[in-house]
């Protein structure tokens, strides 16, 4: 049997076709060198269909990601590993002024760019929009400075008008700071933004304390 699926593998160029139905395991392990615009990025996928992706990026030197799943499979699913197109759509952003308090919510529009691949930030609306179906992760920083009569810093990041995740922090003097992430399955033409709550205010200056940034993991 071992024969066999090696000889299964080898045959179908690169793709491992279930000789019976049973329980598979399988691994995936990617290298390569690291490079400020480019990910190591790859997909396992059953008749076609995305099961696990590995991921990995750095600025310099060799990266790796490795991952591994099983799998029920009926006699003929065909198993496969696809390398991903490098991804080319990245920006990190700041306000470079503070904003807020407000007497309703409003967006956010981080006017500051330190990096803006492939233009899919507007920084005249503060609104990312997905150039393509695919797993993004964001980032939000935000920051602020802390009195007895303040209520802190809250903002919310928003998908198409639905609250994602949230950063908030408050505390009666000082500087104070609060993150999150999330990474997200969006579909092209998703819009993403910070929306910052009614009567909460958020601090930057030239320093660039609050920051918001994603970038496309891999295509879907």
């Amino acid at each position: 049997m071992e024969d066999e699926m090696e000889r299964l593998k080898t045959e179908n160029e690169g793709i491992f076709t279930a000789p019976v139905r049973g329980a598979y395991a399988f691994r995936v392990f990617s290298k390569a060198f690291g490079n400020p615009e480019r990910a190591v990025t790859a997909g396992l996928f059953k008749n076609d269909q995305h099961i696990i992706s590995t991921y990995g990026h750095q600025a310099g030197g060799f990266i790796s990601s490795s991952n591994g799943v099983s799998l029920l499979l009926e006699e003929g699913d065909k198993v496969k590993v696809n390398l991903y197109p490098v991804s080319k759509v990245a920006f990190s952003v700041s306000l470079s002024s503070s904003n807020g308090p407000h007497s309703r919510p409003r967006t956010l529009i981080y006017k500051h760019i330190f990096l803006n691949t492939g233009d899919a930030y507007n920084s005249n609306t503060g609104i990312f929009t997905a150039p393509m179906k695919g797993v993004y992760a964001f980032k939000v920083f935000s920051k602020t400075y802390g009195s007895q009569d303040d209520k802190g810093v809250s903002a919310g990041l928003f998908r198409n008008s639905q609250h994602v995740i949230s950063t908030y922090v408050h505390q009666k003097s000082g500087f104070i700071g609060s993150s999150n992430g999330v990474s997200l399955l969006l579909e092209k033409g998703d819009k993403i933004y910070v929306i910052l709550y009614r009567t909460f205010s958020i601090f930057d200056n030239e320093y660039h304390h609050s920051t918001f940034s994603g970038h496309l993991l891999f295509p879907m």
